[in-house]
């Protein structure tokens, strides 16, 4: 009875832990209050020189200051919370440039402002294995530079740029530079520029946070990244991977990338990614496929989304083929596919579900007994004429529309044929086709 009532408790432990690691939330995990008082100001670098590996420092609740640089492996920085090193708007505020260092709990603040030298709150310079936990970073113009540094995690930080800079003025969040093997988790980056990733391969981005920022994550020659679970509101762009393949981007949130390039994934001569069950949603454009897939033979692979009250759920900038876009659910955007080419068509569209599907469903499968055609009508003008756009969605256009389709007066322009849509949306059922 004993081994049974023991392996109950354990089964309950960790289901408790399965439970919290899953509403596991962005941002910081404790509490930092920065210490406002710069009186007794105590330069950092003082306290780095006695250091040996394997040491760690717990700095006291006070006011210190930087440029500060750790040049021993495998030591611990702590500020419980309650410290706060500032770069007195000098320079990068911490340099990393040892292996295996810990740097948490801490309030940084306050670098220099130039982007020639790239200042900013915590500085990674060739050094692997770094941990960068539950730190407040603000007024620093970039948050934490990673710079040809392999298997870091930056987890549960708060990080924003300088604020009196206007936002193409501000710095990056964090940037990845020829970087491998990292680990980016659960962070909230807000009012900063961009969080870039190029050059730099392998690394894992899942449960963060981006609001109010130009690209929530851009990439740049940076293949096999892993982008799963991340949430990101109200940016110009969501993701944007340019000359990047074999990335896996899974179950995010992107939502509320307006403006006249506004758009929640970007896809620039990009080959060999997969797209899956995302939800992208009140942009402009839902995703943008320029040039891509680049090599034909390598697949871009759009499954299981949600595309939904955009202006353009997904937009073609050529007539490339190579795009498998399957059981997608495509609904109340106002336009479903616009194609700045000939066709869409060159594209597998299968199995999809389409708001605007005029068919039915006679033998009760689920799929349309009649496959889905879209043509373009009144969308056709303002590629002649781009002011046109300035009323789309108006009465007088969609009157147009509709005299379009009941009397063409010129031929329409076909978009794209999908053989199997899907009649009634039914999330998370496996199909056959």
């Amino acid at each position: 009875m004993r081994i049974y009532f023991l392996i109950l408790v354990l089964l309950l432990q960790w289901n408790t832990f399965s439970q919290k690691k899953s509403t596991e939330t962005s941002g910081l995990i404790t509490e930092i209050t920065p210490f406002k008082s710069d009186k007794d100001q105590v330069f950092l670098n003082t306290l780095l020189r006695n250091l040996k590996p394997g040491d760690t420092l717990k700095l006291k609740p006070g006011f210190y200051t930087g440029p500060a640089t750790i040049k021993v492996p495998n030591i611990v920085i702590d500020g419980g919370g309650k410290a706060t090193i500032s770069g007195m708007a000098n320079e990068s505020v911490i340099y990393v440039k040892a292996d295996s260092v810990t740097i948490k709990n801490l309030h940084i603040t306050n670098s220099g402002d130039s982007p020639d030298r790239l200042d900013a709150g915590i500085k990674i310079i060739e050094a692997n294995r770094t941990i960068v936990k539950n730190n407040l970073i603000d007024e620093c113009l970039f948050g934490v530079d990673i710079f040809k540094s392999d298997a870091c995690i930056v987890e549960h930080n708060d990080i924003s740029s300088i604020s009196r800079k206007p936002l193409a003025l501000k710095g990056d969040a964090i940037r990845l530079w020829y970087s491998t093997n990292n680990k980016i988790m659960f962070n909230y980056w807000h009012k900063v520029r961009d969080m870039v990733v190029w050059y730099s391969s392998e690394n894992h981005f899942e449960g963060n946070k981006g609001v109010g920022n130009r690209y929530s994550i851009h990439f740049m020659y940076a293949h096999n990244n892993r982008i799963h679970k991340n949430e990101f509101y109200n940016n110009s762009v969501g993701v944007f991977l340019m000359y990047s393949e074999q990335t896996i981007l899974s179950e995010n949130l992107i939502q509320g990338s307006v403006g006249s390039t506004g758009m929640c994934l970007g896809l620039k001569e990009t080959s060999s990614n997969q797209i899956l069950n995302n939800r992208f949603l009140y942009s402009a454009y839902g995703i943008h496929f320029d040039v891509s897939p680049f090599v034909p033979e390598k697949i871009n692979t759009v499954v299981g989304n949600e595309i939904a009250f955009c202006n353009v759920g997904m937009l073609f900038h050529s007539d490339l083929e190579g795009n498998l876009i399957q059981e997608n659910y495509l609904h109340d955007n106002l336009t479903q596919v616009y194609t700045r080419g000939k066709t869409a068509n060159g594209n597998k569209f299968n199995g999809n579900y389409w708001s605007d599907y005029q068919g039915f469903d006679k033998n009760e499968d689920n799929v349309g007994d009649v496959p889905y055609k879209l043509y373009s009508y009144s969308e056709h003008l303002w590629a002649f004429n781009k002011n046109v756009k300035f009323f789309y969605g108006a009465p007088i256009l969609e009157v147009l529309d509709f005299l379009e389709r009941l009397a063409p007066f010129s031929k329409p322009k076909f978009v794209l044929r999908d053989k199997n849509p899907i009649y009634k949306w039914e999330p998370n059922k496996e199909r056959n086709y």
